[in-house]
């Protein structure tokens, strides 16, 4: 039988995915990149564990986070027969991804000020 160490969330990083998530980014993508932010590379299984996410959900914040470029997949070969095992890891360092982060939620403040303005004009 093989071991397996399983990585948690310290107190910090805990906190660092709540941060995440109060600004708006959804619970899954949070988690998934908090743990990837503190491990050199992960299996889907592992981020699994780690998490306490279920695979549809891990899956999904995969999907959302190869979009936006954040993280790079590739396969290694399974220890016994059967699938290729997929390997994730940051594709950039976890600050440039918070430039991003910022950067996104600054437009999106910028537009919604707009739009109050210009309800302020219907008012006025």
């Amino acid at each position: 039988m093989r071991t397996e160490n399983v990585m948690y969330f310290t107190e910090k990083e805990e906190e660092f995915a709540n941060l995440l998530i109060e600004i708006g980014t959804k619970k899954n993508v949070a988690k998934v990149l908090v743990f990837l932010a503190n491990l050199p590379e992960a299996t889907s299984r592992a981020i699994e564990r780690g998490t306490d996410l279920r695979q549809p959900e891990v899956s999904i914040a995969m999907h959302f986070l190869m979009e936006q470029g954040w993280i790079i997949s590739r396969e290694s070969k399974a220890e016994s027969k059967g699938r290729p095992v997929k390997i994730y890891e940051l594709a950039k360092p976890i600050t440039e991804i918070m430039d991003s982060i910022e950067k996104e939620k600054k437009k999106e403040a910028t537009n919604q000020l707009a739009m109050i303005q210009k309800l302020r004009e219907y008012i006025s």
